[in-house]
């Protein structure tokens, strides 16, 4: 059986990606199509505007600009330990991530029971909800249709990262 390299997640500003696909493992469907980095030279501040948006009954709007709002800021606390990765598949639903999404993954942040993460699990990339209990780790699915993975004797697992933002068009 063929395994994705081993790979690192660059630590620079370079514009370095992986690619995963099912070429590299045609037996496996893989979660994770792209691995990009953060690059840091720019900003992307936009206008934020001092009222809320109401998701109920429409209210009257305000008509002017509480100031600007750079999404690096609002989505990246730690950019030297943050990396983008791209969906594939459809395994995480349930929680919220389709298939081509943009995660938004923090190195730095702990990887604790009910966060979802990015691991690299026996040589393959996978996103799924870590559940710890006692000695008992999983990596959940959050779609019925695919299993969840249980780590057992002989299973390798590095988490990479939590993820803590997701990225996607409606």
């Amino acid at each position: 059986m063929n395994h994705p390299q081993v790979c690192r997640i660059p630590r620079d500003d370079r514009d370095e990606f992986i690619l995963y696909s099912t070429a590299m493992n045609p037996t496996s469907s893989p979660t994770v199509s792209a691995v990009y980095t953060f690059n840091r030279t720019g900003e992307l501040k936009r206008p934020l505007f001092a009222c809320s948006v109401s998701a109920g009954f429409p209210s009257p709007a305000d008509d002017y600009i509480e100031g600007r709002l750079d999404l690096n800021e609002l989505m990246v606390a730690n950019p030297a330990a943050t990396f983008f990765v791209r969906v594939a598949g459809d395994s995480m639903i349930g929680s919220g991530i389709h298939h081509n999404d943009i995660l938004v993954v923090d190195r730095s942040l702990e990887p604790i029971s009910g966060k979802v993460v990015i691991a690299v699990v026996n040589g393959e990339l996978t996103v799924k909800r870590l559940i710890k209990n006692g000695e008992n780790i999983c990596l959940k699915a959050e779609s019925p249709d695919y299993p969840d993975i249980h780590m057992v004797e002989g299973t390798t697992c590095e988490i990479w990262g939590v993820v803590a933002y997701v990225v996607h068009a409606l």
